[in-house]
């Protein structure tokens, strides 16, 4: 599918000013790509200004919610080429996603294709101190103008880029607090849990609310029976043994799977590191934080990477302190070799690492 060009004249192009403080995702390059669904099929899609969407006030994403979204980073290494990081499972989500919500996929080849020619033309605002990236979400909404409640017959699908430094403020150096709570719950077995959908989120602010209120800075999420941990509001949980394994919260339809933690367990099966899934019973979890059994923990996901966790809140005002409350070495040891391969500093596991093309625009 041809892909056209409506760029704005080289003149009056923004730019990125100061990169020593990037907030994340709080700034937009010049431009997107659009694609329009219609009639069963992807039409005109477009790299044009970025800029307002005309939506009718039926439109079924205003009232209903049917939109979906997803989170990847480019990188500059360097080579001074650009590079996206494990673009092609961000791709697979998005259309797992589109599964879960009644939505279209939207093609692999023209996703990607559309992504790579957007970065092209942007590749100005692509950041290059450390903890940064240039910040990549695609989404998709439904546009029909209609009250019955039922999945839209048209969608606009969508890529902006974000110049981002750290999502959490101090990035990896800050471990940061969860609010271990009963009270709330991100997604239950059946529902829309392991897509990544407005509504999940849009739910996930009266929570967060009431972390800070506790004086942290996020809910570490209990199953529906709050008897087994699931994740965080942004990104999946671990903790660390003794014996330096990673374990994450075994995935079901309730978790999202983060690529970060599909990349982690990658990486395990490689002999590069020790992690494995399993089901966490939050009993447990506690007693061995106690202990000093748990050594570690924090947080996986695209956009913190690698978060660690310095302690937990409990809803009775104890504060539970893990290990000595700073970052441990292996959370450490492995946000540096995950964060090297993500900006070409070490070798990174054969296809993670996507090249952007020179296309001449």
């Amino acid at each position: 599918m041809n892909i056209t060009y409506e760029l704005i004249d080289s003149a009056k192009r923004g730019s990125l000013t100061n990169e020593n403080d990037l907030p994340f995702g709080a700034l937009r390059t010049d431009h997107m790509f659009v694609a329009d669904y219609e009639n069963g099929e992807w039409k005109n899609p477009r790299i044009t200004a970025y800029g307002p969407f005309s939506v009718m006030p039926g439109a079924v994403v205003l009232h209903y919610g049917q939109a979906i979204f997803e989170g990847a980073k480019a990188y500059l290494h360097p080579d001074n080429e650009i590079y996206m990081f494990r673009i092609d499972e961000n791709i697979k989500r998005l259309n797992q996603s589109a599964d879960i919500l009644c939505m279209p996929h939207m093609p692999v080849d023209l996703h990607l294709e559309g992504l790579m020619r957007l970065i092209d033309v942007e590749r100005k605002w692509c950041p290059s101190v450390p903890e940064s990236s240039l910040y990549i979400r695609p989404f998709m909404f439904g546009t029909q103008d209609t009250l019955g409640v039922k999945s839209s017959n048209s969608y606009t699908f969508c890529i902006i880029l974000s110049p981002s430094g750290p999502y959490y403020p101090g990035g990896f150096s800050h471990p940061v607090k969860l609010l271990i709570t009963r009270k709330f719950h991100r997604a239950v077995s059946g529902g829309t849990g392991t897509s990544k959908c407005g509504g999940n989120y849009a739910s996930s602010l009266r929570a967060a609310e009431y972390a800070h209120e506790h004086g942290a800075g996020q809910v570490l999420y209990l199953d529906a029976s709050n008897e087994f941990i699931e994740e965080v509001g942004t990104m999946n949980h671990y903790h660390v043994l003794k014996d330096g394994t990673f374990i994450i919260p075994e995935f079901n339809d309730s978790i999202l799977r983060s690529v970060t933690s599909i990349s982690v367990l990658e990486l395990a099966r490689k002999g590069m590191v020790k992690a494995r899934t399993e089901h966490v019973r939050l009993d447990d979890f506690l007693s061995k934080v106690k202990s000093g059994e748990i050594i570690e923990a924090g947080g996986f996901g695209t956009a913190a990477v690698v978060s660690p966790v310095g302690s937990y809140i409990l809803e009775n005002g104890e504060e539970l302190v893990v290990g000595d409350g700073q970052i441990g070495q292996h959370s450490r040891s492995l946000y540096e070799m995950y964060s090297k391969m993500q900006i070409g500093k070490s070798p990174a596991p054969e296809g993670w690492l996507t090249k952007v093309p020179h296309y001449g625009k």
